[in-house]
């Protein structure tokens, strides 16, 4: 199998590693993590926040956790489904919402920089300690991402 071939494959396997068992303090302190950096926040805006930041980065795993966690607490279909084309559905998502996506993307595409025209926007619309716990909440999710994707965890166990 070539690289192109590899890096497409679906896993059909128990994940790499139950990161969770294998180092439960790191699950605790990414679980109290996750509680500090959800304070504050809209649960429909983390919602899409998570499901956003799962798409760029890949991450299967998240983003079927993240779209059922939604539709439990009463997101639309709709909205999901055109959150990859946020730009060009706009009028689905509040300001607020498109600021916070276009902070999102910012920050998980990190080489690319976050503009101070993506920052300004995003404090237009949050108060400093709201920005602050939404900075804190995309890079969450981030490193949620990152630990499914590296170990391998496949969409479809779990339930909302």
């Amino acid at each position: 199998m070539t690289n192109a071939t590899t890096q497409n494959t679906t896993h059909h396997h128990a994940p790499r590693m139950l990161l969770h068992e294998v180092a439960p303090e790191v699950q605790k302190a990414m679980l109290s993590l996750e509680r500090a950096a959800r304070k504050g926040l809209e649960t429909s805006l983390i919602e899409l926040v998570k499901i956003r930041a799962s798409q760029l980065n890949h991450c299967a795993f998240c983003l079927d956790m993240h779209t059922k966690d939604a539709r439990r607490l009463g997101e639309t279909e709709e909205r999901i489904y055109l959150l990859n084309a946020w730009h060009e559905a706009a009028g689905f998502y509040t300001e607020k919402e498109q600021a916070a996506l276009a902070l999102t993307e910012a920050v998980t595409l990190l080489p690319s920089g976050v503009s101070d025209e993506v920052y300004d926007r995003a404090a237009k619309h949050f108060p400093q300690e709201e920005l602050a716990q939404l900075i804190a909440m995309i890079v969450t999710i981030n490193a949620w991402n990152r630990i499914g994707v590296t170990t391998g965890l496949a969409p479809g166990a779990y339930s909302a």
